[in-house]
């Protein structure tokens, strides 16, 4: 089993930025969680591929909509994934997850990932 833990979220003005982290426990993060991406849902919507990341390889992908302005990146060594965002704006307000993969992939489909974090709340004011 892994666990995963998100922080970093907040209250941001539009054009500032934030950087959330999801930290990796459990089992092995580097055996069981090879493919890590970020989701987030906004109020009355569904919820949505942001980023992810081949955790060998670094391998990443975006959204169109954040494309440019969110970094996914990785740290093996701490077991924790990053999503630095730049040039927020008020749309990119929602509860942002973490998610995590049993197998080294990128993938945008929610439901290839095997483990979930909680969600932390990212809110742009405008």
């Amino acid at each position: 089993q892994v666990q995963l833990v998100e922080s970093g979220g907040g209250l941001v003005q539009a054009g500032g930025s934030l950087r959330l982290s999801c930290a990796a426990s459990g089992r092995t993060f580097s055996i069981y969680a090879m493919g890590m991406g970020w989701f987030r849902q906004a109020p009355g919507k569904e919820r949505e591929f942001v980023a992810a990341i081949r955790l060998s390889g670094g391998s990443t992908d975006y959204a169109d909509s954040v494309k440019g302005r969110f970094t996914i990146s990785r740290d093996n060594a701490k077991n924790t994934v990053y999503l630095h965002m730049n040039s927020l704006k008020p749309e990119d307000t929602a509860v942002y997850y973490c998610a995590a993969a049993r197998r080294s992939m990128v993938s945008r489909n929610e439901y290839e990932y095997d483990y979930w974090g909680q969600g932390t709340q990212v809110t742009v004011s405008s």
